[in-house]
């Protein structure tokens, strides 16, 4: 299961409504590929279609859908949005991984 936390729940409704999708039907995809400084890097995009195999998840009122393979680096995490000055955006709290880079976009198990 993934975990939304109220920050990023109020900043993927206000996204999802500027590129045209609605926070109610569509979902959040949420997947890991190779790359980044750590190995493995985070995706995160809208979507309004699902393949049978996706895992789908709701959390805080937050569809979210995850391939079988990137759930198995996924499972725990807490997605979280950190705005002002200094901040990220979302940022992925992964119990799972081992080390992180700097920017928080990449890791490795």
């Amino acid at each position: 299961m993934i975990k939304v936390s109220d920050t990023a729940k109020s900043k993927i409704a206000q996204l999802m409504a500027e590129e045209g999708f609605n926070p109610t039907s569509d979902f959040v995809r949420v997947g890991v590929k190779s790359g980044g400084c750590s190995g493995l890097s985070y995706e995160l995009k809208f979507d309004k279609e699902h393949s049978p195999e996706d895992k789908f998840f709701e959390d805080n009122a937050v569809k979210i859908v995850v391939d079988k393979k990137s759930f198995l680096y996924l499972v725990g995490t807490t997605l979280e949005y950190s705005g002002g000055l200094n901040g990220k955006g979302f940022v992925f709290n992964n119990p799972n991984a081992q080390r992180t880079c700097g920017c928080g976009e990449s890791f490795s198990l």
